[in-house]
């Protein structure tokens, strides 16, 4: 890979980050009309519905005639595996907790794929990597006045870490195997029949307050699922699966912690909340981070990652 598909990737990935970002700004429009079970339903229900236009209308084609499906099984099983994981442990743990262990997600990320890729890491790689997790747990906690713990939802949200980590560095095992249109197709069935069985039995069993249908109601809420459904699982699965493709696994993973950060700052400025010093001197720690990293962290820089991506 030459430099300037090298570039491609840090583009896609800082379109990524905003992306990712924006999505929770939505996702707090949406709660008013219904949980997040609801919500994560009808995000992957929209995600589907687009996927099947891309299809239909030949913008995208996705051939699996001939491949071996384990490995995209794994790879789709991780990553919904993080948001059922995600979806039961927000609703015991606090959304702080949640910050807090999601920021170590290029951690897992970085052990991972040295076991299981051979992928080596020098000091400074550490270093990176542990500033912009480091700002980002400090920053999440400096905005909390109260943090509390609860066992089983920290559980659930580290199985959710755990399983994002896996997922990321098995889109960088499968790279060779599957293009990203695929890797997202996998993704987005598996979880639309996944999290609307998940909202069939929990109808079932606890009851659901809103009607399955009753949040179409709102246009802000259709627009929600769009923006959600549409761009942040189908085409951010999609980006992540060709920067896992082009990047080592903790380089691209590392990009989430930019999206935390976004959010913040997204949430500040459009909705209202407080913006804090420590919250722009964090941020500045986070990017710092994932820059280092992507052109510093390796002896070598962005000549090293281009050997790496060419499996040099």
């Amino acid at each position: 890979m030459g430099k300037n598909d090298l570039t491609k990737a840090y583009v896609a990935a800082v379109f990524f980050s905003f992306l990712v970002g924006f999505s929770f700004l939505w996702i707090k429009l949406c709660i008013p009309y219904a949980d997040s079970l609801h919500i994560l339903a009808h995000r992957f229900n929209f995600a589907l519905l687009t996927l099947i236009l891309v299809i239909v209308f030949k913008i995208a084609k996705v051939d699996l005639k001939g491949k071996p499906k384990k490995n995209l099984m794994i790879t789709a099983g991780c990553y919904v595996g993080f948001m059922f994981f995600q979806v039961i442990g927000m609703y015991f743990a606090t959304s702080i907790e949640g910050a807090i262990i999601f920021a170590a997600i290029p951690v897992m990320v970085q052990i991972i794929a040295a076991v299981f890729l051979g992928e080596k890491t020098t000091w400074r790689h550490n270093v990176f990597v542990a500033v912009s997790a480091c700002a980002l747990i400090i920053m999440v906690i400096l905005g909390s006045s109260d943090i509390s713990v609860d066992p089983f939802g920290t559980v659930m949200l580290f199985l959710s870490s755990i399983c994002m980590a896996l997922s990321n560095v098995f889109m960088r095992y499968v790279r060779n195997q599957y293009k990203p249109i695929e890797i997202s197709t996998a993704i987005i069935v598996m979880g639309t029949v996944v999290f609307n069985l998940m909202f069939i039995i929990k109808g079932m069993f606890a009851g659901n307050e809103i009607g399955y249908f009753e949040p179409y109601k709102n246009i802000e809420f259709i627009i929600g699922m769009v923006y959600l459904g549409s761009g942040c699982i189908l085409v951010s699965a999609q980006i992540m699966a060709y920067m896992q493709s082009k990047l080592q696994a903790a380089k691209a993973s590392i990009f989430s912690n930019v999206s935390t950060a976004i959010t913040i700052v997204a949430g500040a400025l459009i909705l209202g909340e407080p913006l804090r010093e420590y919250h722009i001197i964090c941020t500045a720690f986070i990017i710092a981070g994932v820059v280092g990293l992507n052109f510093f962290g390796n002896k070598g820089g962005m000549k090293n990652e281009v050997s790496v991506s060419n499996g040099k």
